[in-house]
Order: structure tokens, then C-alpha cells, then sequence
């Protein structure tokens, strides 16, 4: 009998121990539990990509989120639990809970550990939001101590990795806040939260910290590497569509052009000079100089009399152009009095741009308002013919701001709450009616700030009103690049900087010409070259004649950059297709190489070449005003390690692992190319679109094996959508010395039935620079299948 006894106690000890080990549920996608007053869900989207959510305990939480675009998915999931653990393994991802303190880890299939949060890391402090009881959120985790971090927007600090950081993720003028980072490590972290938030790094923990919540939503994003974190990252939140092939020509702007004759004969002088030009930029005021008029969409300038015409000449001149416009209105224009009539506009104690209190912000949240602000837009611009959009001032401008104003309301909650999605949602609601209005035109934004998932609006970024200083233009290469490792692949500079206020005296001076030429080299190797600024005007003419070293200087790299056309469009498919990025800080390309983790003034554009652009003064004066080019000066550039590189303007090889000095007269960029690439060049042409693509130039770099693809379609509908395009397939065999030109794949109409390839393999002195090389091989292609040996 008291054998029997024993037994069963035994027997309900371990039944009552597995019930315990048991105590959670089980989801098509993952599985909810609680653990230390929490409650807990880990749903898989991916097998690479999970959610974590997190409140307390016995609350209800209802989350649609505005960045995240897709929902969890049903998976083939391992769940093991027992006293301690609760662990949900795909096949390439193990989640780890800790019953006993909450604490998540993340680990490959392989149980290599990727990521931990700190034991008792989430932490929920009541915090009154206006009238809301709610809650400031943090979440702290453990990095690994050789962890190198990269992204959470663009920031003016000048760092490359954002180890040891403490950063506020709050959209304003020059800054970008995005709660999403990647490690070196081969992981990203997407938190979802759009208030105000702090990210913290130091020897305590890595933590967010959100200044309104009802739960702690990130997502863990494990890639392996830099592009398959970013395609992750894309597919959660949505992918990049494609821009017009116009975009990646060459584009004037400046603050501003004040009549319609002044636009148009910008682009005609730059079509008597021959200087190749694409893209002209109308700023502020057209409707008016009344602050009332404020953005009224409308064209009530005097100086604006046929708009339409305006825009007709621009397009007769083979360019295009775009129109800024706002997210406030002065209360003297239609459109404000409409949207005050349906209560779409922010209190005027909310003072944005220009501080006055007849200028109003419209509630961009409100999906109504967004259509509203269409309706006046679609009739009075873009039906005119408008080809794209500058959308200024989009997280909005908030001017001396108070405490109070946070508390403004929005159709989705407080500002407060809000506020970091604004851009978001602005741009949002541009991109969806302008597509909903034509398909035959792509859309085109340039937009002050950016959050998660803007990638998918058709969006590029620009870095704001910075100043024309050596030392800010430095900072714009790390904080462009952190802003494309942010998953935001297009991004520009204002070429020269914006304000150039006390930096430069004597107006377009030899110093401030040195400042703009090397600054406009950067901007060649940009994903948007866009030359615009205030208090000097900035078109080529500006800087001298033709045979003068500023102006000669500056048509080489906008010839560059036409010639370029192939390589750059193909890339931007590239971007669309698998989620890749254009502009890529060295980590994502030599994450092997620590010595590149944390250099901030050099990265790779596309896959082949490697920037270093000068950011120092080198041959000028600001007292003296005068040129020293007598005598040549070095810059120093790193080439990445187990890689030969090419020096493009010389075709001399170097071995990578080492720093080398590079001379650098004021026409020379440093720029190198990984041996392996396989690079396409177009013609020398006046904008994108005057010359076929019939004659390319392919350049091999050898030294190791490479791929390129080409692509090409129609360049401004969305029949790309519905794989209308076509794909040329190259590949280099180092070892073999032969080129293989695969079948051509799909077609569309227009396309070129047959071409020539001018083949060139890169050594000293061939094959180097803006020029065009004699071809080592010429090759007839007309479709089929091709390989060449050389």
C-alpha cells in the first residue's frame, strides 16, 4: 500500500511539474505565456524574422502597426518547455525565454548565441499621456562586447558605429530617428515605437527607451549578413518600388528660383553650356509671398503667370522637374479653410514653419485629411504635369516647442505618441493617390525626414538645412550611411550644404568653390546628385567659364555620373528586386575586416566601388582668397583586407589590408574598384534618355571572379510590376579568363533587339577614368547567349 502511495505521489508530482512546464499557448506562429508579471508573445513572421510582445500582465493589448506591413505567418516550429524554459526553435532561429526572470535570448540553429535581452530588462513606468493613463517603455539587452552596431536614422555626430551612444530618436531638421539597428554580427532589432526615444549604449546595457507605450513590439531580424538583414527588414515593413531612370541624372536646385522665366533658363543655359542636366527643383513662394498664402498649392505669384507652360518648356528641354510642398497652410487659402472646416489642422499654438500664426500643420494621421490635401495638390500641380514632389519640412517643423504641444490631438492619438511617424504617413498619402491617379508616371518624393518602412512610399531622403562647413559635410557621409543601414536606400546631401551664412564672406569665392567642387564629387557617388542651397546660388555657371578649374571640375563628375547611368540603374533594380542598398557603409561588404567597422569617411557605392571623398581644404584660403594647386596633396584611404583593388583613374592594382596615400589634386576623388566587378558605362550625353544604350562599355576588373546583372525597362511606368522588363546576366571567370553574357531575359517595349558590348579588361593605363577605352573585345549581342575569352 505504501508502494502504491509513493507511486502516485511521484506520479502527480511530475504530472503537476509537467502542467507547470506547459503553462502557455500555443499560436499558429508562435506561442503567449507570462512570465514575471508580463504577458508574452512570440510569433515567427519569418523563420528568420520574430516578434516579441510584451505588457503587463492581464492587460489587452490591440497593435496595428504603421510601419510593419506584413502579419505572422504559420510555421514548422519546435517547442520545447520545461521548469525553467521555453524555447521556440525554426529552422533558423531559437527563441529562448527564462520563466523565472522573462529574459529572451536568440541564437542560430546551431545554438550560437546572437542576442540577449538583460535579465528583467522590460519596464513599464505609468506616465499620464494627456488624458491616457499609459506607459513609458524600456527594454535593455546584452550586446556582445566586439559588437559593432550600425543604423537608428541619420544623425550629425559624425559615427560610424553607434557602440557607446546615446541618442534621442526624435524627427527634426538634420535629424532622422529610426528604432532599428543591425549588428555586425549578422542580426537587426526593429523597435516599434513612434514617440520620442531614446537609445542608450553603455557598459549598463543596450536600450530603448519610448516615451509613450502600451507594450514593449520589437522584432529580431537574424540575416547571417548586412543585405539579408536589410531584405528582411524590407519585407517586414515594405520594399522600395523603382524611380523614374530621370532620377539618377543630374539636378539643380537653389532657395529659390522667383519666377517661371528664371527656372526655365536655368535648364537652358545648362543645354547651351552642353553640362548634362536632368532635374530642376521649384522651391517655396510660387504661391506667393503673403505669409497667409502659405503653400496654397496654387500659383498666385505674379511671377508664375502659366505655370503649365512653365512645366511644358521644362519637359521640351528633355528635363524634369519637381515642386516643394508642405504640410501647413497660411488661413488665407482654400485649402486651409477646408481643412479647418472638417478639423484636420493642428491648434496655431503649435508653431511650425514660418513661425507664424496664421501658418497651420495639418493632421497627416487622418487618412481623410490625406485626401484632402491630394485633391487641392492633384488639381492644382500635378495635373498640370508636375513630374515629382519636395516635401519640406516632414516631421513637421515644430518651432520652440512646450510640453503642452505634445499633447496635441491627432486623428491616432497625441503628437506625443505619434510624432516619429508623421513623415510616414505624409508620405504615405502622396505616394498612394498619386499611383491611384496614373501608373504611367512613377512617383518621385525628396523628403526632409523619414521613419520605418518610408522606403516603400517611393521616397528619398535629403539631410536638411546643414551648413557649408568642411567639418558637417565630413558628417553626412556616416550619417547617410547609417540612414541606408537603417533599410532607407536613397538618400542626398544639399551639395555644398544649405546655409552658408557667416562660413564664406566673400560670396562664390576660391574657398567656398573648393568646399562645393569636392562636396559635388560626393554627390556623384550619391544614390540622388542634387546641387541646392541658400545665400549662394549654386548652377555651374556660377563657379566660372569652361577651361576654369571649378566649373571644369564639376562637369567631370556630372559627366561621370551620366556615364555611370547603366551601373546605377541596374542597381536601383537590385534595390526593388532583393532588397539591397546602394550607398553601403564597408561592414555590409567586409564584415571579416574589423579594422572597417568603424571607419566613417569611406563605403562602397553599389558592390564595385569604394568612395573616399576629400573633406578637407586642400588648395585654398578663406583669408587670402587665392589657389595653391603647385603643389599636389595626399589623402589617406583604407582598402579593405583579402580583396585587389583598381585605382578607377589609373587602372594600377593594389593589394587591400593596408592604408594608401592617394593624391588628390582638386579633380581627383579617391576611388578604388574591387577587383571581380564587372561595371557597365553609357554614353556621354545630355540627359538620361538622349541616347540609347545600344553601345555599352563593360570594364572587367580582374583578379577574382564576378557577376553584374543589367537591367533595363521602360523607364517611368510601373509595367516593371508585371515583369515587363528585361535582364542581362554577366559572369566573369578569373581563372578562365572568359566573359559569359547569358540569354537575355523578359522584354519590353522599346527594348533593343541587338546591341554591342565594348569589352575591356582593366589594367595600368586602360581602362581608366571618365573616358572611353578601345575595347579589348568587341561583342555583337543580340540575345543569345555569349562567352568570350580573353
Amino acid at each position: 500500500m505504501k508502494k502504491i502511495t509513493y507511486i502516485l505521489a511521484i506520479s502527480l508530482i511530475c504530472f503537476c511539474a509537467e502542467i507547470k512546464a506547459q503553462n502557455y499557448t500555443k499560436t499558429a506562429a508562435g506561442i503567449s505565456t507570462s512570465a514575471k508579471s508580463t504577458d508574452v508573445e512570440i510569433q515567427f513572421f519569418t523563420p528568420r524574422i520574430v516578434r516579441i510582445l510584451k505588457s503587463p500582465s492581464g492587460t489587452t493589448v490591440v497593435k496595428n502597426s504603421l510601419s510593419v506591413v506584413q502579419g505572422p505567418k504559420k510555421q514548422e516550429l519546435n517547442i520545447h518547455a520545461d521548469e525553467s524554459y521555453i524555447t521556440v526553435s525554426s529552422n533558423a532561429v531559437q527563441v529562448k525565454l527564462n520563466r523565472l526572470n522573462g529574459q529572451i535570448s536568440f541564437a542560430d540553429v546551431k545554438g550560437k548565441q546572437l542576442l540577449n535581452e538583460q535579465a528583467g530588462g522590460v519596464k513599464f513606468t505609468p506616465f499620464k499621456d494627456s488624458l491616457e493613463n499609459t506607459y513609458t517603455v524600456t527594454q535593455v539587452f546584452q550586446l556582445k562586447p566586439n559588437e559593432a552596431i550600425y543604423g537608428l536614422g541619420q544623425h550629425q555626430a559624425g559615427h560610424m558605429s553607434q557602440r557607446n551612444q546615446k541618442i534621442t530618436l526624435k524627427n527634426e531638421n538634420m535629424q532622422i530617428g529610426i528604432p532599428f539597428l543591425q549588428s555586425s554580427n549578422g542580426y537587426g532589432l526593429f523597435w516599434d515605437n513612434y514617440s520620442t526615444t531614446v537609445f542608450d549604449d553603455n557598459a549598463s546595457g543596450t536600450s530603448f527607451s519610448s516615451q509613450v507605450g502600451n507594450c514593449a513590439d520589437y522584432y529580431f531580424i537574424y540575416g547571417g549578413n548586412a543585405d539579408k538583414v536589410i531584405a528582411g527588414y524590407r519585407y517586414l515593413t515594405g520594399e522600395a518600388p523603382m524611380f523614374p531612370r530621370w532620377v539618377f541624372g543630374y539636378w539643380q536646385s537653389r532657395e529659390r528660383y522667383k519666377s517661371q522665366q528664371e527656372a526655365v533658363g536655368v535648364v537652358k543655359k545648362y543645354r547651351e553650356l552642353k553640362v548634362p542636366f536632368d532635374g530642376l527643383v521649384q522651391d517655396w513662394q510660387y504661391w506667393g509671398v503673403d505669409e497667409a498664402q502659405w503653400n496654397s498649392t496654387e500659383f498666385g505669384n505674379p511671377n508664375y503667370p502659366n505655370p503649365k507652360a512653365m512645366i511644358d518648356s521644362v519637359h521640351q528641354l528633355n528635363a524634369h522637374i519637381i515642386i516643394s510642398v508642405w504640410p501647413s497652410f497660411g488661413n488665407k487659402t482654400k485649402i486651409w479653410a477646408d481643412m479647418k472646416d472638417k478639423g484636420f489642422l493642428y491648434s496655431n499654438s503649435f508653431v511650425t514653419w514660418p513661425p507664424k500664426p496664421v501658418v497651420q500643420v495639418y493632421d497627416a494621421f487622418n487618412p481623410k485629411a490625406r485626401d484632402l490635401w491630394w485633391s487641392y495638390t492633384n488639381k492644382n500641380i500635378f495635373s498640370l504635369g508636375m513630374d515629382g514632389w519636395w516635401l519640406d519640412s516632414t516631421e513637421p517643423d515644430h518651432i520652440n516647442p512646450k510640453e503642452s504641444d505634445d499633447n496635441t490631438p491627432t486623428f491616432l492619438g497625441t503628437f506625443r505618441k505619434m510624432r516619429n511617424a508623421y513623415p510616414l504617413l505624409h508620405t504615405g498619402g502622396v505616394y498612394r493617390h498619386q499611383r491611384e491617379t496614373s501608373l504611367d508616371k512613377r512617383v518621385f518624393i525628396l523628403a526632409r525626414s523619414a521613419f520605418a518602412g518610408q522606403q516603400r512610399n517611393a521616397t528619398t531622403v535629403w539631410s536638411g538645412d546643414i551648413q557649408s562647413d568642411w567639418s558637417v559635410f565630413r558628417k553626412q557621409i556616416s550619417g547617410g550611411l547609417n540612414l541606408s543601414l537603417s533599410g532607407i536606400p536613397y538618400w542626398n546631401t544639399d551639395i555644398g550644404g544649405f546655409f552658408v551664412g557667416g562660413n564664406y564672406h566673400n560670396g562664390i569665392d576660391e574657398a567656398f568653390k573648393e568646399l562645393y567642387v569636392r562636396w559635388l564629387q560626393f554627390g556623384a557617388f550619391c544614390p540622388m546628385m542634387r546641387s541646392h542651397g541658400t545665400d549662394l546660388p549654386r548652377e555651374i555657371y556660377q563657379f566660372g567659364n569652361k577651361g576654369s578649374w571649378a566649373f571644369d571640375a564639376i562637369e567631370k563628375y556630372i559627366n561621370l555620373r551620366y556615364r555611370l547611368l547603366p551601373y546605377n540603374y541596374s542597381n536601383a533594380w537590385d534595390i526593388t528586386a532583393n532588397g539591397s542598398t546602394m550607398m553601403r557603409g564597408l561592414v555590409m561588404d567586409f564584415p571579416e575586416d574589423k579594422k572597417v567597422l568603424d571607419i566613417n569617411n569611406e563605403y562602397m557605392f553599389g558592390r564595385a566601388f569604394l568612395v573616399c571623398p576629400v573633406t578637407d581644404s586642400m588648395y585654398t584660403s578663406k583669408v587670402s582668397n587665392k589657389t595653391d594647386f603647385d603643389h599636389i596633396k595626399s589623402q589617406q584611404v583604407y582598402l579593405p583586407a583579402n580583396h585587389t583593388w583598381f585605382d578607377f583613374w589609373t587602372g594600377n592594382q593594389v593589394n587591400g589590408g593596408q592604408f594608401v596615400k592617394k593624391e588628390t589634386p582638386i579633380d581627383i576623388l579617391p576611388l578604388y574598384v574591387k577587383a571581380g566587378s564587372i561595371v557597365p558605362l553609357g554614353p556621354f550625353q545630355q540627359y538620361t534618355s538622349e541616347k540609347s544604350l545600344k553601345d555599352i562599355e563593360l570594364r572587367i576588373y580582374p583578379g577574382a571572379n564576378g557577376t553584374f546583372t543589367i537591367y533595363e525597362d521602360e523607364n517611368d511606368n510601373y509595367n516593371y510590376e508585371k515583369h515587363i522588363y528585361s535582364t542581362i546576366d554577366l559572369r566573369w571567370d578569373d581563372k578562365a579568363k572568359t566573359l559569359t553574357i547569358d540569354r537575355r531575359k523578359g522584354s519590353y517595349p522599346g527594348m533593343l533587339k541587338s546591341r554591342t558590348f565594348n569589352v575591356i579588361v582593366v589594367k595600368s593605363s586602360h581602362g581608366a577614368g571618365v573616358g572611353i577605352t578601345k575595347a579589348d573585345k568587341i561583342v555583337e549581342f543580340n540575345g543569345i547567349k555569349k562567352v568570350v575569352t580573353f
